[in-house]
């Protein structure tokens, strides 16, 4: 089902991008797999530079919270193989990179939560923060972590 609704969007999964310090990229623990922060890297480098509210509208920073989740999905077919092998989207942790004062995050986190809902239907549903900071790697406007249940 997945893979058929990528086709249908247009979306071509990445290569998983690769760290960019002492860390994996993801694991599996159990029936979970865990990816680590994947910013919005694009064709290898940063698609969406900067701070929401600032030198981003809120338009950019949703399209940067949707790179953010195909590269968690690049991840997660890394360690799996194919993408089917999802059961459900479990839950999003969500960082925007914003100007002071900002507040909402919620908003931006969308461009992710409905990425993958549209994807994955009910079992794309998720639980999820979102969070505003005033910094993220390569100056990235969104940092997105998942945790997806795996089928056994």
């Amino acid at each position: 089902m997945i893979n058929e609704k990528l086709a249908e969007l247009g979306i071509t999964i990445p290569e998983a991008p690769t760290p960019l310090a002492a860390y994996v990229p993801g694991m599996i623990v159990g029936s979970f797999l865990y990816t680590s922060g994947q910013v919005a890297l694009k064709d290898g480098a940063i698609a969406y530079k900067g701070q929401v509210g600032g030198a981003l509208s809120e338009e950019e920073g949703i399209a940067a919270a949707r790179v953010c989740a195909i590269n968690c999905l690049a991840v997660a077919k890394k360690l799996l193989g194919d993408l089917e092998k999802i059961d459900r989207i479990v839950k999003l942790t969500v960082f925007v990179n914003c100007v002071p004062g900002y507040a909402n995050e919620p908003k931006i986190a969308n461009g992710a939560s409905e990425l993958l809902v549209e994807l994955l239907g009910d079992n794309g549903k998720h639980t999820r923060s979102a969070v505003g900071v005033s910094g993220l790697p390569l100056d990235s406007a969104v940092e997105i972590e998942m945790i997806a249940l795996v089928k056994q």
